[in-house]
């Protein structure tokens, strides 16, 4: 954009921090108002709907991550349970965010597909739930029983997960996902729908965890 390059620029005299360079990581991340709008589905579109930005600094990618997320209003527990509905075509990847959650010592709970696929890898699910819209279905066909299973909706409003993965496919997916969706921001419980922002998510989680919290300042960073 000055019309050189970097190097140039360095010759000139721009600085670089020799506490920024090859030995911390910043992460950028926009700020989505969801939250005042919880009647909105949160799913992003190709129009800009940021408020603002944040930036995570620490040593390794994860923990930045981690800072950034919290800074934008995301707080993502590093304990409790997750629940999981993947695409089919997530389904591999979703197999390593599996993996990583159970490392972490945290609970899985998933759709009945995504349940049997990691089963088929020897990694059984806590629970499975029904599909919102094949419960309303049901409901149009027949009454109500008592022994109903629980939806993701239901869980997320009643706080029993943490973390929301839902990467969906098809009509009855995108209209379960917008539920799902609508939930979590109500009850402010995190959530993605990308399988490529779980495997972010868990990077971050693993990463975290044992390591306290710090903060420094700008200032801080770019001294000496």
């Amino acid at each position: 954009m000055l019309g050189a390059t970097l190097a140039e620029l360095r010759d000139e005299g721009l600085l670089r921090s020799s506490v920024l360079s090859g030995a911390t990581v910043a992460v950028k991340e926009a700020v989505l108002p969801f939250s005042r709008f919880p009647e909105v589905d949160p799913a992003l579109g190709p129009e800009m709907r940021s408020t603002g930005e944040v930036m995570g600094i620490d040593v390794t990618f994860g923990r930045a991550f981690h800072k950034a997320e919290l800074a934008s209003g995301t707080d993502l527990e590093p304990e409790g349970t997750v629940f999981l509905s993947l695409a089919d075509g997530d389904k591999p990847a979703g197999l390593v965010v599996a993996k990583r959650l159970r490392e972490l010592g945290m609970g899985i709970v998933a759709t009945e597909g995504t349940a049997r696929y990691l089963a088929n890898f020897d990694l059984p699910v806590d629970s499975v739930v029904a599909k919102v819209h094949e419960l309303r279905d049901d409901a149009d066909a027949a009454p109500a029983a008592d022994d109903t299973p629980e939806t993701a909706v239901d869980l997320i409003s009643s706080g029993k997960v943490t973390l929301v993965v839902n990467t969906p496919q098809g009509r009855g997916g995108r209209t379960d996902g917008e539920q799902i969706r609508k939930a979590s921001v109500l009850h402010g419980v995190a959530c993605v729908t990308t399988i490529s922002a779980a495997l972010v998510v868990v990077q971050g989680l693993t990463e975290q965890r044992g390591h306290p919290l710090n903060v420094r300042s700008l200032q801080e960073l770019h001294a000496g």
